[in-house]
């Protein structure tokens, strides 16, 4: 292993001061990197192309593209952010995700933002807020190791993704249920990232770390502004 960021600790085997520091340095970055998705997504809504690229995306069969194509750059940007060897491919896997979760977001923010009432994105954004502090504080006070949960994730993940791809290719809606169960599974994935957070990443894999939670919070968001969308 390379030297300069190897780390043989864990979180839950370092001193007090370190795992402290990790986690102020994740959720720090935690912050700064929903702060760059609103700033990237802000820019991309004002564009004058942001109605083409919005339809070009979900039209016909391109959605399954932009899935699968969002799938693998979500592979390269977690390896990346999993590096021991340089600090700044790490933040390049960070940034990576930041830019692909903003595209993929673009064409449901376009839809919300003109056709939906104006308070729907934040509404959703203050109850993805809520549900994320309080799956956080329950890892952090009862200080549980949620772990055994990655079968469930995974398991659940390709279930869901294969709905995902019938959906599209017959042509049904998946519905409210769908974006509730997947609430649901987005705030499971909460607890699983947030007991790694506090068990078993090492102290200096808090760029990684930052990436986990900012996915399982971009997904919870996805689902929870489905639900307003569909009620408005």
């Amino acid at each position: 292993m390379s030297s300069g960021y190897a780390n043989p600790y864990t979180v839950a085997g370092a001193v007090p001061t370190e795992r402290a520091g990790f986690i102020r340095r994740t959720y720090g970055h935690l912050a700064l990197a929903i702060l760059a998705f609103v700033g990237l997504e802000y820019v991309i809504l004002q564009q004058p192309w942001v109605e083409g690229m919005a339809m070009k995306m979900t039209s016909g069969m391109s959605w399954l593209l932009v899935l699968g194509a969002f799938m693998v750059v979500s592979w390269i940007a977690n390896k990346w952010a999993m590096s021991d060897t340089s600090r700044g491919m790490q933040y390049l896997g960070l940034g990576l995700f930041i830019v692909a979760e903003a595209i993929i977001f673009t064409p449901m923010l376009f839809i919300a933002s003109k056709y939906s009432s104006p308070d729907v994105i934040p509404k959703a954004a203050l109850v993805t807020l809520f549900i994320f502090a309080g799956l956080t504080s329950a890892v952090f006070v009862t200080k549980k190791d949620f772990s055994f949960l990655r079968s469930f994730l995974v398991i659940g993940g390709f279930i869901a993704m294969g709905i995902i791809v019938c959906g599209m290719l017959f042509g049904f809606n998946l519905g409210t249920w769908f974006a509730g169960a997947m609430a649901i599974f987005a705030s499971v994935a909460i607890l699983y990232s947030t007991s790694n957070v506090m068990h078993h990443y090492r102290t200096d894999q808090h760029v990684a770390a930052s990436l986990s939670l900012f996915s399982s919070v971009a997904l919870l968001f996805w689902y929870i502004l489905r639900i307003f969308m569909a009620r408005d």
